[in-house]
């Protein structure tokens, strides 16, 4: 039975299952590559009524320019991605409140699925199966943190009104065919905590199992996310969710990832999954590392045996991901860890009570 027409829980133990006997790896970024068309403000429009200016808005594109969309994910396909993202980072009701194109949100997901999912169908084989998962990014709203230093207490979004707009976008893209939901680049430790409750409700909806990923990314070398999390206390955080892979990306590139990668490999006992930038953009916004250099830095973890899936963030390209695919090729995947079954605890340090 392929990904695509098997049941949550099957995906998940096909994905299990390749897991163990080769490192999987994840596709590359759509932001930078789409950026690189030059595509102007009536590209991103197309023939929607939209009152706003839609330059930049890169998930509109599933619906106005879904062939643009489609060469990059077959590019990544091509390379030799297992594990393709659909391009929805900002596909959610907050975010695309910025562009007025709030009411679009089930349209633009259920179209980046089912691009993705034909594209992952074509390059699918019996023998190497391509999964398809649906991106959820963090918003540009926080719960653990007031916009308004005169007034620490304020929120502009409360739980569950972000639960409801995680809802949303998570049932139009399970609607559209995905096999598993990414939840990324978690700057807030509480947001992903909104996004989990919210797959949890649609499962309770449609009466199945959608499995979950979850991706947290640093904003400071010490190791912390934006809520002051190290991956330790995260994953004491989130670890009740069951995710099929726990990891990192974003942040500061392969190497400064090293060393936060392998303290979270070292916790979490089920599949790491690690997908950095390539590197620090310059002056510019663009990226100067190589491929040849991300694949340097992406074989040390390999090497380390931190790793069961890796990929790349922003400014990887192609050429990027083939160069990673090829350093994982032959090479033997993280061995799983047995759980700790003791009580762990979190503020934004871990605390672990002896059972």
């Amino acid at each position: 039975m392929s990904p695509s027409t098997s049941s949550g829980q099957a995906a998940a133990q096909r994905f299990r299952d390749e897991a163990a006997r080769r490192i999987l790896v994840k596709d590359g970024a759509y932001g930078t590559q789409l950026q690189a068309l030059g595509l102007g403000e009536a590209q991103f429009r197309g023939r929607l009524a939209l009152e706003d200016d839609q330059r930049g808005n890169n998930d509109l594109l599933n619906l106005t320019a879904p062939d643009a969309v489609e060469g990059i994910c077959r590019a990544f396909a091509q390379a030799g991605a297992d594990v393709l993202a659909t391009n929805t980072f900002n596909a959610n009701a907050i975010s695309q409140a910025d562009y007025g194109a709030q009411h679009l949100v089930r349209d633009i997901n259920v179209a980046a699925a089912q691009l993705t999912r034909s594209v992952a169908d074509a390059f699918a084989s019996e023998d190497r199966p391509v999964f398809v998962c649906g991106a959820v990014g963090p918003t540009n709203k926080t719960l653990s943190l007031s916009p308004d230093v005169s007034d620490p207490g304020f929120r502009e979004v409360d739980y569950d009104q972000m639960v409801a707009v995680y809802a949303e976008q998570v049932g139009a893209l399970v609607e559209g065919g995905v096999d598993f939901i990414l939840i990324e680049t978690i700057f807030d430790t509480l947001n992903a905590k909104a996004a989990i409750s919210a797959v949890h409700e649609v499962e309770a909806r449609l009466g199945r199992h959608i499995p979950i990923m979850l991706s947290m990314t640093l904003t400071d070398l010490s190791g912390r996310n934006l809520s002051g999390h190290n991956v330790e206390a995260f994953w004491a955080t989130i670890a009740h969710a069951d995710p099929l892979t726990v990891g990192l990306n974003c942040s500061f590139g392969a190497e400064a990832l090293r060393p936060h990668l392998k303290a979270l490999s070292q916790r979490a006992p089920g599949l790491i999954m690690a997908y950095a930038n390539a590197g620090l953009p310059n002056d510019l916004g663009e990226y100067d590392e190589t491929a040849g250099e991300t694949a340097v830095q992406v074989s040390d973890w390999i090497a380390e045996g931190l790793v069961n899936v890796v990929g790349g963030c922003c400014g990887t390209t192609p050429d990027h991901i083939a160069a990673i695919a090829r350093v994982a090729e032959g090479a033997p995947p993280r061995p799983l860890k047995a759980g700790d079954h003791a009580l762990w605890l979190a503020g934004i340090e871990p605390l672990r009570i002896a059972s």
